[in-house]
């Protein structure tokens, strides 16, 4: 099962306190944590969203999509990265979210949410899918 552990700061005041400077042991106990679940075989992505980059936001109505304002409502509401993992259950996932490092502010609260996979669809859809994305579907689901 893949999982997104999702990080993003906390809004309910309780947030940690950023460090004044930049602190590389810090910044080396994500790396050391990314380098753990790289070699337990588990991680398949881990990215920092910048938060000073350029963005945008894309809604729909009337059944176009177009550009609105953002990319976020409001900060607080910032993703500060994610990890994408491959494990055997959300409990695996969730102990491997608790050992994650923290300190940076961007990433007081992780979220942990299963994706959705060839297992969760029937195989009617299984099938539209094969039909509509042949290539995609045979490398990301090996459908």
């Amino acid at each position: 099962m893949r999982f997104i552990i999702t990080a993003q700061a906390s809004t309910d005041g309780q947030a940690a306190e950023q460090p004044a400077a930049f602190d590389a042991e810090l910044f080396k106990a994500y790396m050391r944590f990314n380098e753990e679940m790289h070699r337990a075989g588990i991680l398949v992505a881990s990215e920092g969203l910048n938060p000073a980059a350029p963005g945008a936001r894309i809604a729909v109505a009337n059944g176009k999509r177009h550009l609105v304002d953002g990319p976020f409502a409001e900060s607080k509401e910032l993703i500060g990265g994610f990890y994408l993992i491959e494990v055997g259950s959300l409990e695996e996932a969730i102990q491997w979210a608790l050992r994650a490092p923290s300190g940076f502010g961007a990433d007081d609260i992780l979220e942990v949410r299963q994706l959705t996979g060839p297992s969760d669809l029937p195989p009617e859809l299984l099938k539209l899918i094969a039909e509509a994305a042949p290539a995609w579907s045979a490398a990301a689901w090996r459908i």
